[in-house]
């Protein structure tokens, strides 16, 4: 999978000005995408979940079911908490 860098940057700025940061890890099978939280982070600026993967899948071109979403305060899968 190739995500295109100006894609990420747009969903980097639109969360930024929320005070979220997005990290975005590729591999051939999946994206981890890990949005965390900044001090001044409006918690309810942040979509449900499935809307968020919703819009990952629409801007980065990546079936759903292959992106991984870790929200603030989650742990990342297979990690203990």
């Amino acid at each position: 999978m190739t995500i295109d860098p100006s894609t990420l940057d747009k969903l980097r700025q639109t969360l930024a000005a929320d005070d979220y940061q997005l990290a975005v890890a590729e591999s051939e099978t999946e994206v981890r995408v890990s949005i965390t939280a900044g001090p001044g982070a409006c918690a309810e600026c942040l979509v449900p979940k499935p809307l968020m993967r919703g819009v990952l899948h629409s801007a980065l071109g990546v079936p759903e079911e292959r992106i991984t979403l870790i929200y603030p305060g989650e742990s990342e899968p297979g990690e203990n908490a």
